[in-house]
């Protein structure tokens, strides 16, 4: 399949990375494994670019670097999108967070309004209704931090760029 797209997206710090792990462990313990994208950092996804802006958006994810220190946010609730396709946790949406969003100074070519979360799993929506009752009984919420932006491709998925924030 050829790339469609790239996505900006900010990823969460370590502790949280082994947290969410840990819950994702869990899931795949039970039997759930989802088709979410493999192999990438548990994230938020920021915003949506066409492959023809490629050079712009890894300038601005470059700048966008240069300009914000690591951001806290709290991973508060559960969520599900419209489908039941998609699990995910759910950062507060707070002014932080708000303005790296819209500090994005290029185009974003979204397909749907802004959701911040981060996707535990991509599954058919029975397959998500289970999961979420196993999931519902470890998860408490946390604080992140947002420490990295990268920009990648998809699919297959290709890296275009990685910055780390500020600390």
């Amino acid at each position: 399949m050829a790339e469609q797209f790239l996505t900006l997206l900010a990823e969460l710090d370590d502790d949280s990375q082994k947290l969410m792990a840990g819950w994702y462990r869990e899931l795949q313990a039970a039997g759930f494994t989802g088709v979410q994208t493999p192999d990438l950092p548990f994230h938020i996804s920021m915003a949506t670019f066409s492959l023809d802006q490629e050079e712009e958006a890894v300038r601005e994810v470059q700048r966008l670097g240069e300009t914000f220190s690591a951001i806290p946010v709290q991973i508060s609730h559960i969520g599900l999108f419209a489908g039941g396709r998609v699990l995910f946790g759910a950062p507060d949406r707070t002014p932080e967070l708000t303005a790296l969003r819209d500090a994005v100074g290029i185009d974003k070519k979204d397909m749907f309004p802004w959701t911040p979360h981060v996707t535990i799993l991509i599954d058919e929506p029975e397959v998500v209704s289970d999961a979420l009752r196993t999931w519902i009984r470890s998860f408490t919420p946390f604080s992140a931090r947002i420490t990295g932006l990268r920009l990648c491709a998809f699919w297959p998925t290709r890296e275009a760029t990685r910055v780390l924030l500020r600390e």
